[in-house]
């Protein structure tokens, strides 16, 4: 993973230096000209960078709170006067957003700026690089990519500008949802005879022919959504190119936990298209723990900053003595009662994922937490609020807010902080004790999900192929994650159990909640709100102010 990101940064450096020199209105003294750069083949692995960049600058912050934070996945709540935050993830988990909600402007942001980047890179190299096998294959994986951000800027948007040329000054309209799917299947089509069908070290990170048939199977699938045409067959037979390739397979029980480890990389045979991410660099940007761990279980998964012991009867935040203090990291993100309800095999290997009850060190012993009687319970009205009290550590089940009926705020005590199942499949980055970045690189796709989309193709009236049946498919996947019976019949309800405890945490629930038509029940925190334009998200009020030619979706205001 490092070696990735080294050579992407590194890719970065000389694309910047390039493309500065095509701004100055100078005699050019660098030695990266037009006429020099780009020309070998790690020049324009170099003159790449910038765009796998752009895409792991966002995807595990802002992008993952808006898919995953918008559903029953995920909710952010208030601790007093901690996390408001402009009521961003209010109004994210009620479904009350507005074109003015930071999250969706900077999603918008993210992606408008992968198709940007993508744009003056394809230039670049389209006008300057020495044609052959290596520029089509690189102009492949640009364009890829270039298709991978509108896909889900049409996934989360709907209806976007399509703006594919670098230079232009011409604003764009936006186009309709359909356009764009369409835009997306065509560029990738294009693109999937240069592509690489390799799997591994070499092309850990890149666009392969299995990512474009991967956006294709995951585009069909929503096809009914996106364009209101069913595509299940297409669906099935993309799903058949990745099945028939023989490059990857399912992660047995006993290593689909470390699939999400710090330290997992090119060797996940389930990968088939992950950013990478690299604690080492400044702009990491991977820091789910940061929101996922209860505040006083930093130590216990040696999260940085927080002070580690001998696990021999300590108790939290304690300065002196035998003690241990602790102050990172917040805290303050969980699952919703309604979501984990998903979990309900015992036997599942995918219940690991979760932090419940009580907590424990690594000899057993349980975590003890010291605050006083005020501290551990804002309500408290016996003597003395200030004397100590030690407590073990518990995680309740998120409910209701126990401060007054509807509300967001959970309060700010200990009973607050210890609410809410946390998650920690991306665990925490013990091999980085210096910052809050972590090594964990994040998946996009993995093969599990291409069985379990080709398992609902079939079921929702596609064709099935290769003897395969829905049922056969998921109990494939079930088989490697659960002990318990394999399955004797299939729902709907059914195959969308499985997929919430498959992706949890992967940025794909509300893609999937909308799909099963889901995404407008009432859950968490009181989000009861049932509008069905919400399926797509506004268009920023940044980008109409910056854009007269856009106009706002269908159900919100101008």
């Amino acid at each position: 993973m490092k070696k990735i990101l080294t050579g992407i940064l590194f890719a970065l450096t000389g694309a910047l230096v390039f493309t500065s020199c095509q701004k100055l209105e100078v005699p050019i003294t660098s030695e990266l000209t037009p006429e020099t750069y780009p020309q070998t083949a790690a020049q324009l692995t170099s003159a790449s960078g910038p765009v796998y960049i752009s895409l792991r600058s966002d995807f595990a912050t802002g992008y993952w709170f808006l898919q995953s934070c918008t559903s029953d996945e995920a909710v952010l709540p208030m601790f007093a006067s901690d996390w408001i935050d402009g009521n961003r993830y209010l109004e994210l988990h009620r479904h009350t957003w507005t074109k003015d909600n930071a999250s969706i402007g900077g999603g918008w942001t993210y992606l408008t700026n992968i198709i940007g980047t993508a744009n003056q890179t394809i230039s670049i190299i389209g006008k300057s690089a020495p044609a052959g096998d290596t520029k089509n294959t690189t102009m492949a994986e640009l364009k890829t990519m270039r298709a991978l951000a509108y896909f889900m800027m049409l996934d989360t948007y709907g209806n976007v500008p399509l703006d594919t040329l670098y230079g232009s000054t011409e604003l764009k309209p936006k186009s309709p949802r359909a356009a764009v799917f369409n835009y997306v299947e065509s560029e990738l089509k294009a693109a999937i005879p240069y592509l690489k069908s390799t799997a591994g070290m070499a092309t850990y990170g890149l666009p392969t022919k299995y990512l474009a048939y991967s956006i294709l199977a995951k585009m069909y699938l929503n096809a009914s959504v996106y364009t209101g045409t069913p595509r299940y067959d297409d669906c099935i037979a993309a799903c058949d190119q990745i099945i028939g390739s023989g490059l990857y397979g399912i992660e047995p029980m006993s290593t689909y936990l470390q699939m999400f480890y710090p330290n997992n990389g090119p060797s996940q045979k389930e990968f088939i298209f992950a950013i990478p991410f690299d604690a080492s660099t400044s702009n990491g940007n991977m820091f789910l723990a940061r929101y996922d761990l209860n505040r006083n279980l930093g130590i216990r998964y040696s999260y940085s900053g927080s002070t580690p012991g001998t696990f021999t009867n300590p108790v939290m935040n304690q300065s002196t003595g035998g003690g241990l203090t602790n102050n990172k990291p917040s805290g303050p993100r969980m699952t919703t009662s309604e979501f984990y309800a998903n979990f309900n095999d015992p036997n599942d290997i995918r219940n690991k994922q979760w932090l419940t009850g009580p907590q424990y060190w690594q000899d057993g012993s349980p975590i003890l937490v010291s605050t006083t009687n005020l501290g551990y319970n804002q309500f408290y009205t016996g003597g003395s609020p200030a004397a100590a009290y030690v407590y073990p550590l518990n995680l309740t089940p998120l409910t209701s807010s126990r401060l007054a009926p509807g509300s967001y705020d959970l309060g700010k005590d200990e009973i607050a902080w210890n609410t809410g199942y946390r998650n920690i499949k991306f665990l925490a980055d013990y091999t980085n004790p210096t910052n809050r970045n972590q090594n964990n690189d994040m998946p996009l796709f993995r093969y599990s999900d291409i069985i379990l989309m080709k398992a609902e193709a079939i079921f929702r009236g596609g064709t099935a192929t290769l003897g395969a049946t829905a049922l056969g498919l998921v109990n494939s996947v079930r088989s490697n994650r659960t002990t318990s019976s394999a399955l004797t019949a299939l729902t709907l309800d059914v195959l969308y159990n499985e997929r919430s405890k498959e992706f949890a945490w992967e940025t794909w629930h509300r893609n999937d909640m909308i799909r099963f038509g889901k995404f407008e029940a009432s859950y968490g925190l009181s989000k009861t709100n049932t509008d069905t334009y919400r399926r797509i998200f506004p268009i920023p009020s940044t980008a109409i102010a910056t854009n007269n030619k856009l106009t706002q979706n269908d159900g919100y205001p101008q």
